[in-house]
């Protein structure tokens, strides 16, 4: 890297608009949306899809609620232009549904791309041309005037063969490419040399979408180009001003609500981001931050992992673990005290009923895109008592007392630790019932029997000490209490319970109950103890005397 990069780079020249609007708008209500999935996101995979799979990835589209969908560059090849006559011939595209393609301004291209849409119902045709200095001097050569001379000769190639798609609804789209690096009055120019040729109107709009094809500035700037736009150009309201961004500066997504902000209506993206370079703008990102904000985003991610394997399958792509909303990660703590505050707002709104999400670190609730609660919280050397005790209540009915989840919580940590990698549920359980379940060393329990007499429980107990039998009888308010009782008077350990608690682990004849319960010795130490069994009474013993065994 050089020590001075302005030698060789040079910031990117804003845009004059001192009274900008933008700012101080809110949005509220969802932009329409355009996949290119099947053109952009197509043309950046190392091995394209085929006909099966961009069928089914377009199917996948349409039940989503893509309303307009990018199915191609049919001129460009023979399997292109096959999978637009599938479509089309085979009658697989819903009447609300739009086909759009994609065209130079090249008049044999033009002409095979027609044929292709003939028969549909709804055809957006997308013409384009690049306009930006660089494009200009070092593709084309050509001067701006001579770049205008090409779009316009491409909308009048266009023109004269619509009639040719009789009985097809159509809508005319234009784009100068690597508009956001081109000088907006010269976008405007162009663009309204073509609007010129295709007059459209209030009635019969023309798209007009100005395109981020190269991130060169920060997302405010080509917000600033889209508001000058919209502002500056003739005929607005005969206009749907449309934005496509990437992502070469990590602010694709922040590009593209900018410049519904700035006036924009419309949006082209992908599935999770896939396009050239480092990708296209995610649209699911885009329409799930509306929903966050309460604004239905006429997009349906109920099942986004559904959504998931069908990209993944036929794109050949991963989406990352950390990929907004949908990566594997992203409904995931580690962090002890995140783990521990998730935890308690789940419980809250869960319990208390509360009207609007406001649950910390999930921005919106797991179960609405088809995600469980289940995969919010896992454990490894990193995690805290609130992720511990999430995952045992959670999977297993386990309910550790708060002093209990302080106990446990280092306990697992460090088996965790040792073995360097994060743990399931079932193996956390393991480590509970290892640690207090089955604690039969010193102290373990083969009999146990009481009676009840004007308020008085007598106990007798059969125990084994080190192997060798120990047993106790004794007196008290309950069971527990003549227990510690009888061992005072057989000399045994001297202790007293401080903390219990218990509640059923399952339904049914043979319900299991799991007892709780904390004691002290005369030193002052505490342990906890716990116990199960179909009798709650031995339940609290067995948690008595592994907490002995504890101690």
């Amino acid at each position: 890297m050089h020590k001075n990069p302005s030698k060789k780079y040079r910031p990117f020249p804003p845009v004059s608009l001192p009274d900008r609007q933008w700012p101080n708008r809110v949005l509220t209500h969802a932009p329409r949306w355009c996949s290119v999935d099947l053109r952009d996101g197509n043309q950046a995979l190392a091995v394209p899809m085929n006909v099966s799979q961009k069928l089914e990835l377009f199917q996948t589209l349409v039940k989503t609620g893509f309303k307009e969908i990018e199915i191609g560059f049919p001129s460009a090849s023979n399997t292109e232009f096959a999978f637009n006559r599938r479509l089309i011939e085979e009658n697989r595209t819903p009447d609300d549904v739009w086909l759009q393609v994609l065209v130079q301004a090249r008049e044999d291209l033009i002409d095979r791309t027609v044929e292709s849409l003939i028969g549909a119902k709804k055809a957006i045709i997308h013409l384009y041309n690049s306009t930006s200095p660089a494009q200009r001097r070092v593709v084309f050569g050509k001067s701006e005037q001579e770049i205008v001379e090409v779009a316009v000769r491409g909308a009048q190639w266009i023109k004269d063969r619509l009639p040719r798609l009789k009985g097809t609804e159509v809508m005319l789209q234009y784009s100068p490419e690597s508009f956001s690096a081109t000088e907006v009055e010269f976008a405007r120019e162009i663009s309204e040399a073509v609007m010129k040729v295709w007059q459209p109107t209030p009635d019969w709009k023309m798209i007009l979408n100005l395109p981020d094809t190269v991130e060169v500035a920060m997302p405010n700037v080509y917000a600033d180009q889209i508001e000058w736009i919209c502002r500056n150009i003739k005929n607005r309201d005969s206009l749907i001003v449309s934005v496509h961004t990437h992502n070469d500066r990590s602010t694709g997504v922040a590009a593209t609500e900018l410049g519904l902000l700035a006036g924009a209506e419309r949006v082209e993206g992908t599935l999770f981001g896939n396009g050239e370079r480092t990708g296209n703008l995610d649209i699911v990102t885009v329409a799930l931050n509306l929903y966050q904000h309460g604004i239905d985003p006429k997009l349906d991610f109920t099942d986004l992992n559904s959504i998931i394997d069908v990209y993944e399958r036929c794109t050949g792509m991963t989406v990352p673990a950390r990929q907004p909303y949908a990566g594997e990660l992203v409904f995931t703590a580690f962090s002890g005290s995140h783990q521990d505050a998730i935890r308690k707002g789940l419980n809250e709104w869960k319990e208390n009923g509360r009207t609007h999400w406001d649950v910390p670190y999930l921005t919106i609730d797991p179960t609405d895109i088809g995600r469980e609660y289940r995969e919010v919280i896992r454990v490894n050397s990193q995690s805290g008592k609130g992720g511990v005790a999430y995952l045992l209540e959670s999977q297993f009915g386990i309910e550790l007392p708060k002093d209990m989840q302080r106990e446990f919580g280092p306990i697992a940590n460090d088996e965790v630790d040792k073995l360097g990698r994060e743990v399931t549920a079932a193996e956390l359980k393991q480590m509970f019932w290892n640690e207090y379940i089955e604690r039969t060393s010193p102290w373990q329990l083969k009999k146990f029997e009481t009676e009840s007499k004007n308020g008085i429980v007598k106990c007798r107990a059969k125990l084994l000490c080190d192997g060798k039998v120990v047993e106790l009888a004794g007196q008290g308010n309950g069971p527990l209490a003549a227990l510690v009782h009888g061992f005072s008077k057989a000399d045994g350990p001297s202790f007293e319970i401080t903390a219990y608690s218990e509640h059923a682990l399952s339904s049914g004849e043979e319900a299991a109950a799991i007892a709780y319960i904390q004691i002290k010795r005369s030193d002052g130490k505490t342990r906890w103890g716990a116990g199960v069994d179909t009798n709650i009474e031995l339940a609290s013993v067995r948690a008595v005397l592994s907490a002995l065994n504890r101690l």
